[in-house]
């Protein structure tokens, strides 16, 4: 198996892009990773995409971007894993270089929500539910996320502050960055007294429904030289999992078991723990969540992850910064892109070059990205090579 580089990042503006097509805002971000590299040939290309049927009635996504890139001909397809999709995408790029059957290949992320309205929205997300024993009992994902919120606070004592804190710690992150779908701050008295959507989580505990895409660049580490002049980026683990989809067959909600075991994986083949982490990218789709994955990945102990973003353990500065990007919650979250923009981020920190929002020795960067309520997960580690 060859050693895999990052060579190439692309990540344009998020937000509701009313004037683009999908088509649009996928080779917006595809052009932008290209122009970061010296490539003039790719051999794949592969591309997340949770429901564009469902949002925008487009199928057929690898045939329909190759085309529109100019690309004609090019070997191109979709992968789905829920709001896991593009990180699905950017483990089938690496496996694709590693194995030797491409040299270039472009993984990218892509979706455009608010062409429909919020009930349209609501009904394309529930897909990445249990149907029948979630969805047509009238379960949403703020409903399950609130469940798995509760069931934490009960156990061990998480509180309505710690969940405000993640929150405000990740607008404020978003301030920082120009991507951004809502780089703005928020306060603890703001989140708490937002809109109810499902007790205990208000409407500022949820991230919101988002046009946008990413794309990286991968190559061999032999050839990534010749490929850009940017600092090189090596990915050194890669890890996958999934459990039960509905919470009732779980055995325990206030944690994640697919995060813990595709970490146990991507740590195994890294040769690397939670303490040789420098910064991560998690999905913070509710704030609940950014707790929940931060004790699943074993950065602190169970039921310690609340106390911790609480005590700015998390925060840019703090023992291990989480989400600098803005995460989900500030800087958007169109489904099947949020995979890679969490590559595009780690890629930035490693490289130096993320603006405002860098911060100092970065070499170890994590990325856990995850389907539904954590049904599925795939987590990357990527080092300074």
């Amino acid at each position: 198996m060859r050693d895999v580089a990052v060579i190439g990042v692309g990540m344009p503006k998020w937000g509701e892009l009313w004037d683009k097509s999908l088509r649009d805002v996928f080779v917006e971000a595809a052009l932008l990773a290209l122009a970061d590299t010296k490539v003039d040939k790719l051999d794949n290309m592969l591309i997340g995409c949770m429901s564009g049927g469902l949002f925008v009635g487009q199928e057929h996504i690898g045939a329909i971007m190759a085309d529109y890139l100019g690309q004609r001909h090019l070997a191109a397809g979709r992968v789905e894993s829920a709001c896991a999709s593009g990180g699905l995408a950017f483990r089938c790029a690496i496996a694709e270089v590693a194995s030797g059957m491409s040299d270039v290949v472009l993984a990218g992320g892509v979706e455009k929500m608010t062409d429909v309205s919020g009930d349209g929205a609501t009904y394309a997300l529930a897909a990445a539910a249990d149907q029948e024993y979630e969805v047509f009992n009238g379960a949403t994902f703020p409903g399950l996320y609130a469940l798995m919120a509760r069931a934490h606070m009960e156990k061990y004592g998480t509180t309505r502050d710690q969940l405000a804190h993640v929150a405000v710690k990740n607008h404020h992150n978003g301030t920082k960055n120009p991507n951004a779908q809502y780089p703005f701050e928020v306060t603890l008295d703001q989140v708490k007294n937002s809109v109810m959507i499902a007790d205990p989580l208000r409407i500022l505990d949820c991230s919101p429904i988002t046009d946008g895409a990413a794309a990286v660049i991968v190559c061999p580490m032999e050839m990534a030289k010749d490929l850009t002049e940017k600092p090189l980026v090596k990915v050194t683990g890669l890890g996958q999992a999934t459990d039960a989809i509905a919470l009732h067959s779980r055995q325990d909600i206030t944690t994640i078991e697919a995060t813990t075991v595709a970490a146990k994986e991507a740590f195994a083949m890294a040769g690397k723990g939670p303490k040789d982490i420098d910064f991560a990218e998690v999905h913070d789709c509710f704030t609940i969540a950014e707790i929940v994955v931060t004790e699943s990945l074993g950065f602190f102990e169970p039921g310690k992850g609340g106390p911790a973003v609480e005590a700015g353990e998390t925060a840019r500065g703090g023992r291990i910064p989480i989400n600098l990007s803005g995460g989900l919650k500030s800087k958007g979250h169109p489904v099947g892109a949020t995979g890679i923009a969490q590559i595009y981020e780690i890629v930035k920190q490693l490289r130096g070059d993320a603006g405002e929002r860098q911060i100092e020795n970065a070499k170890v960067g994590l990325a856990q990205n995850m389907g539904g309520s954590g049904a599925s997960t795939l987590v990357h580690i990527l080092e300074v090579a």
